[in-house]
């Protein structure tokens, strides 16, 4: 079993700084051709395995891939990108930031990996092109190429379940979706985006009535949302659902709209629960019960997948899923759980009897 004493002997540095570096200590300041020897050395001799702790890489580019020119579905990639960047710093972490994956490629040996945000579609030659310069990274939020790097994204698979049973659990028995296309799916030939196809199940397993009522194409824009939400009107006009589950924020603004532009009440003429629980959520009419994604939970443990990857050259991809929570606000209002109430105690007639105690006898 390797020691720190046989990685200072091979790398020439002191015990007490292989020591610090491999525990992660924060407040150790070293050159970077000492922390990548240091490193490189613990993975030869198999320490890395054996580390209580992972050590979190210091170099680390950052592909943003989004190109979209809508303003709302820009801003979750904004934000997920500030949730990396402040994760990344308390890590102690050094993110470079790239918008172009041939300058990232070209510059690929300054880093230990890279984390990709975005929904722009990457050609399957890219993927092997990217592998085969950095065979250490992770896609967040999306999931082009699983069996090149490692992912981690919102449940969307239970996300959906869950919004489908709260419409059940309100006792509506119709319930349309609203969706696009736009995302990355370039290993898998799909007939639509995976939201669609979860809510056609779950519908099934509900027993609910989704017949006509899945609308699922286009970019994730407000356009895309508009010019479904018309059509929907258009198709329903007379004969709404119940509800509408709409597969993120900035489709469900455009959704709304074209409601309001009809005089479609919401949700007293149909409700509408949207997922990404974005900023603009708060400020629509009425505003949006919708199903929040925890961008900091993201941006933590894809540091750590990233950091696991390296650190043990692992070569099995892993993808992590984590749970939504709805944020319910006034476009659908779910049924509160019954609360237990404790049976009272009966009352005693007439004043209670008073307790006497026994005189003893001498």
């Amino acid at each position: 079993m390797a020691t720190i004493k046989e990685i200072a002997k091979r790398t020439g540095y002191s015990q007490a700084t292989v020591s610090r570096l491999l525990n992660g200590d924060p407040t150790l300041s070293v050159r970077e051709e000492t922390r990548r020897a240091i490193i490189r050395a613990s993975e030869d001799l198999g320490y890395s395995a054996q580390a209580k702790r992972i050590v979190i890489p210091h170099e680390v580019a950052l592909l943003d891939n989004e190109e979209s020119d809508e303003a709302l579905r820009d801003s979750y990639f904004t934000d997920l990108r500030a949730a990396l960047e402040r994760n990344a710093s308390q890590q102690c972490m050094e993110l470079t930031v790239f918008h172009s994956l041939d300058d990232m490629v070209e510059q690929s040996g300054k880093f230990d990996g890279f984390m990709f945000i975005g929904a722009s579609v990457i050609s399957d030659d890219d993927l092997e092109k990217l592998h085969e310069a950095m065979p250490y990274g992770v896609f967040i939020d999306v999931n082009p190429a699983p069996n090149l790097f490692d992912s981690v994204q919102p449940d969307l698979q239970q996300t959906i379940h869950d919004a489908v049973e709260e419409c059940a659990k309100a006792g509506m028995k119709r319930v349309g979706f609203i969706g696009g296309k736009g995302m990355l799916t370039n290993f898998y030939e799909v007939d639509e985006e995976g939201r669609a196809t979860y809510f056609r199940r779950e519908v099934a397993r509900q027993g609910l009535d989704a017949r006509g009522l899945v609308y699922s194409d286009g970019l994730f824009t407000v356009e895309t949302g508009r010019k479904l939400g018309e059509q929907f009107i258009r198709d329903h006009n007379g004969a709404l659902p119940d509800a509408v589950i709409v597969a993120a924020d900035v489709i469900a603004v455009g959704v709304l709209q074209a409601f309001n532009a009809v005089g479609v009440i919401v949700p007293r003429d149909i409700s509408v629960i949207s997922i990404n629980n974005q900023t603009i959520a708060q400020l629509t009419s009425p505003p949006l019960s919708t199903f929040s994604i925890d961008q900091n939970e993201l941006a933590r443990v894809a540091i750590l997948t990233l950091a696991d990857a390296i650190a043990s050259k692992r070569t099995v991809r892993q993808h992590a899923y984590l749970s939504t929570t709805l944020e319910a606000r006034d476009s659908f209002v779910p049924v509160q759980p019954k609360r237990t109430v404790q049976a009272a105690q009966p009352k005693q007639k007439g004043r209670p009897k008073r307790q006497t105690r026994s005189k003893r006898t001498a």
